[in-house]
């Protein structure tokens, strides 16, 4: 694996390598994005594909790479051009991507703001939560989590973070009229270290949830867009995102294997399938 910095105007942005550029087998490099998960998240997923080249990195701000922009928010927009950045100094596109959570958001943007970048994306629980019938509803369950975080902390707000990322249908009276949950119950510390710079559970991502794909952009694309959810997540938010942005695309929402974060093993909290998550990928990236 090779690791290299790249300059922009707003960040230096860290990426990885694994295998040779031009790739080996004619085949684009994949590229594996996530947000707010750097390129930590995706090594068991990388790790299953040897004969590919396959390309991780960090979003600005997370992991290694830095932000010179002086902001902490962050858009599908701003995302979408760092990795259109990333591609271009691989200078191997159109390239084949999987992207998950926040980086499927970035991921359709990327498509509608440059459209040569990319032969094959499957955008894998995009969280867009205003596009489902429940939106407004959804968007007051998040800002519950934000305002956890920024009352107690970390522990309190992940702690509402995962009541509502487990929350079976829509958000309904019953959903807000229930306690706050415990984070102890989570196995989640109950103190408040008093940082405050999270951004899943402040409101800086929210741009990236109110993003409303621009679908006649991503349908003129050479794309094929690809709308994944895994099989255990259907009926919490992002797997019924995942359908309503399928719908919006003109298409049926594609099943895979596991949850959420359904390619990662035990390294990071509840492990997915990775092996079979794995599989499922190189079965629809073959499809095109």
């Amino acid at each position: 694996m090779e690791t290299y910095i790249l300059t922009t105007a707003g960040a230096d942005l860290v990426y990885d390598v694994r295998g040779p550029l031009p790739t080996a087998d004619g085949r684009p490099p994949l590229v594996l994005i996530g947000h707010p998960m750097d390129a930590t998240g995706f090594a068991a997923l990388a790790a299953r594909f040897p004969d590919r080249t396959v390309v991780t990195y960090d979003p600005r701000g997370l992991g290694r790479s830095t932000r010179k922009d002086g902001r902490v928010e962050y858009t599908p927009e701003m995302l979408a051009d760092d990795v259109h950045a990333v591609v271009e100094a691989l200078g191997a596109g159109p390239v084949e991507m999987f992207a998950s959570s926040g980086g499927a958001v970035a991921a359709l943007a990327l498509v509608a703001r440059h459209p040569a970048d990319v032969a094959t994306l499957v955008a894998h629980e995009p969280p867009l939560i205003t596009l489902t019938p429940d939106g407004p509803a959804a968007v007051r369950a998040r800002a519950g989590v934000r305002d956890a975080y920024e009352a107690r902390g970390w522990g309190a707000g992940m702690a509402a973070f995962v009541a509502m990322t487990s929350w079976e249908g829509e958000f309904t009276e019953a959903y807000f009229a229930r306690p706050a949950p415990d984070p102890a119950a989570f196995g989640m510390p109950t103190e408040d270290d008093g940082s405050r710079e999270d951004p899943l559970l402040s409101d800086w991502s929210w741009a990236v949830g109110d993003h409303r794909p621009d679908s006649g952009a991503i349908a003129a694309a050479g794309t094929r867009a690809v709308i994944a959810v895994g099989e255990e997540s259907r009926t919490v938010q992002t797997g019924r995102t995942s359908v309503a942005a399928a719908e919006l695309l003109g298409q049926r929402v594609t099943v895979f294997p596991s949850h959420h974060a359904g390619f990662i093993d035990g390294e990071f909290g509840y492990p997915g399938k990775p092996d079979e998550f794995a599989e499922r990928l190189r079965e629809v990236l073959d499809a095109s």
